[in-house]
C-alpha cells in the first residue's frame, strides 16, 4: 500500500513543489518519478487514498489555480499549476 502523502528530498529546493497524484495513474506515477529523477525536493499527496475531507480540500486547492480539477496536478509556491505530465513545462517553471 502506498503512503498517502509524503516528502521526497532532492538536491533541487528553491520552490516549494506540492504534486497532488492519485495512486492508480500511470501519469501521476511518472510525473513522481521524472521529479525525483530530477532531484526536485517535493511534496506529495495521493488524493485518492484520503479521507473525502482531505480529497475536497486538495480539489479546492487546485482550483485556486486552475479551472481544471485533474490529476497529476503540480504546484509551485502557492503561485502556480501545471496539470498533466509535462515535464518540460515542469522543467522550465523550476529553471532546472
Amino acid at each position: 500500500m502506498k503512503e498517502v502523502r509524503g516528502h521526497v528530498e532532492g538536491e533541487h529546493d528553491a520552490h516549494q513543489v506540492l504534486l497532488y497524484a492519485l495512486s492508480t495513474c500511470i501519469w501521476c506515477r511518472k510525473t513522481r518519478q521524472w521529479l525525483e529523477e530530477a532531484g526536485v525536493t517535493f511534496d506529495y499527496v495521493y488524493v485518492d487514498l484520503t479521507d473525502a475531507e482531505t480529497r475536497e480540500a486538495a480539489r479546492a486547492h487546485i482550483r485556486q489555480f486552475s479551472d481544471r480539477c485533474s490529476f497529476p496536478a503540480v504546484i509551485f509556491d502557492e503561485a502556480d499549476c501545471i496539470i498533466g505530465f509535462k515535464p518540460d513545462a515542469i522543467k522550465e517553471r523550476l529553471g532546472l
